[in-house]
């Protein structure tokens, strides 16, 4: 297990490396005995930092959440991560690219909390009766970290995203906020267009078999940390699809159909 000084130690590193936007070599390369533990304090470190600097915890992230991205990790539950303000874009906003390294977008449900969720022992139930609304989200993934080690050729590993704070970068809400009684939450597609291709269709089943039980878990994974989720957290219950390669340039349109669209562009900066 990592000691304190460590864990500091890189923290500070990723939080270099997301400033300068040039990633760094694996964790995982560098500590072959890391474990999930270690990558999950690393993390809280990371945003206790960015805390200092004025940022402001916004919710949670889930990742992993299909069974599909679990073998390709080579683990058996999901991952999170804290999502920040500074994370958040508008509909339709014009995104720099330069904000990111190697960004990647995923269509997701979010989950608005009226209410506070704490483990262990939450429910698919709990969830949706502590949820205000959902609604439509586009997540911009990235890492600070190099997938293919640059001395060992290692690919990361999920010790690496946790680290990384579960790889977010962006967050774009849109659509209408609906209330979740009032769709069936499983059967809820959406598409991921890229400069007007179709690159990602999928269903909200694919989380867990409804993204609720995305919010239930992570709920219940805090508790031993002595943490919740709060009313107000923007809770993200994971991508149904793959992520899509971004570059400058691309325009996204996500289109979840009856309940809203999101759109926005990466814009290159050096042009």
């Amino acid at each position: 297990m990592f000691n304190d000084k460590t864990v500091s130690s890189l923290a500070h590193e990723l939080h270099a490396a997301e400033k300068s936007r040039v990633p760094i070599r694996q964790f995982s390369s560098r500590f072959p005995d890391m474990n999930l533990e270690d990558g999950y304090r690393v993390g809280r470190e990371w945003v206790r930092i960015k805390t200092q600097e004025g940022q402001i915890a916004k919710g949670r992230k889930i990742g992993l959440t299909s069974r599909a991205m679990q073998k390709v990790a080579q683990i058996t539950e999901p991952d999170y991560g804290i999502l920040m303000d500074e994370m958040f874009y508008e509909n339709g906003d014009q995104i720099p690219f330069d904000n990111f390294m190697t960004p990647k977008v995923e269509i997701e449900i979010a989950f608005v909390l009226n209410a506070p969720l704490k483990g262990p022992e939450i429910t698919i139930n709990d969830v949706l009766q502590a949820t205000d609304h959902i609604m439509p989200c586009a997540e911009i993934i990235d890492s600070r970290l190099e997938r293919i080690d640059s001395e060992t050729g290692n690919i990361r590993k999920i010790v690496d995203t946790i680290a990384d704070n579960a790889a977010n970068a962006g967050v774009v809400l849109g659509g209408e906020p609906i209330r979740p009684h009032d769709v069936d939450l499983r059967w809820q597609g959406g598409i991921i267009s890229r400069n007007d291709v179709i690159e990602e269709t999928g269903l909200a089943a694919g989380v867990l078999g409804h993204p609720a039980n995305g919010i239930a878990w992570l709920a219940n994974k805090l508790a031993p940390w002595n943490e919740q989720l709060n009313a107000g957290d923007i809770v993200l219950g994971g991508s149904f699809t793959r992520p899509v390669p971004a570059r400058p340039g691309d325009l996204f349109h996500l289109d979840f159909g009856p309940i809203g669209t999101i759109s926005f562009q990466f814009m290159d900066s050096t042009v």
